[in-house]
């Protein structure tokens, strides 16, 4: 070591003398200017003490989070859907509604043009026709229908096929009707 060189921190000089030596030893700075230079001779000279470097963490892969999987990372559509169907139990719903829009490749062209499903409940599909002949028919070819439709759906998911005439006007207003004679002369 040079006599212009300084010792590393942490590290006393060979020749240096004690702190508490009197009269030789060079007197304390409170400033910090000192010990400012004795890191930036360290950090020079090697980095600084082993009780003051910085360990890195690994970085992780381009693309990945840094601690694996986060709920909050973006996730494919499909994935995402799927769960959510089947968290709420909605795969049936689903189907169902699926062959309402399908109902004329269901059904086929003809019976399709002429009738169409309103409601589905616990197993029971309600179905209106726009005639009371196509009423008749449909009633004819239930089995059928039925077949095709738990095919699509599943077997045993619909059980009875509600068939429905043409919708007649109705002169009762609200869910409770009262019996009686009815609305009489409203027209004049």
């Amino acid at each position: 070591m040079s006599a212009d060189e300084e010792p590393e921190a942490g590290v006393p000089a060979p020749d240096a003398p004690d702190e508490g030596a009197g009269e030789g030893a060079e007197p304390h700075q409170d400033d910090g200017l000192d010990l400012a230079r004795r890191i930036a001779r360290a950090t020079a000279a090697g980095g600084l003490p082993a009780d003051k470097r910085r360990r890195r963490r690994p970085r992780p892969a381009p693309g990945t989070s840094p601690r694996g999987l986060d709920d909050r990372d973006p996730q494919l559509l499909e994935g995402t859907l799927s769960r959510l169907v089947a968290d709420h139990g909605w795969a049936l719903d689903l189907r169902v509604h699926g062959v309402f829009a399908r109902w004329v490749e269901i059904v086929g062209e003809e019976i399709g043009a002429h009738c169409t499903p309103e409601s589905f409940a616990e197993g029971r599909l309600v179905v209106r026709t726009d005639s009371t002949a196509w009423a008749t028919q449909l009633r004819l070819l239930q089995t059928q229908v039925l077949a095709r439709l738990n095919d699509d759906l599943g077997p045993g998911t619909v059980t009875v096929l509600d068939v429905q005439g043409p919708q007649a006007p109705s002169w009762s207003r609200g869910p409770r009707r009262v019996k009686g004679r009815g609305p009489r002369d409203t027209y004049g």
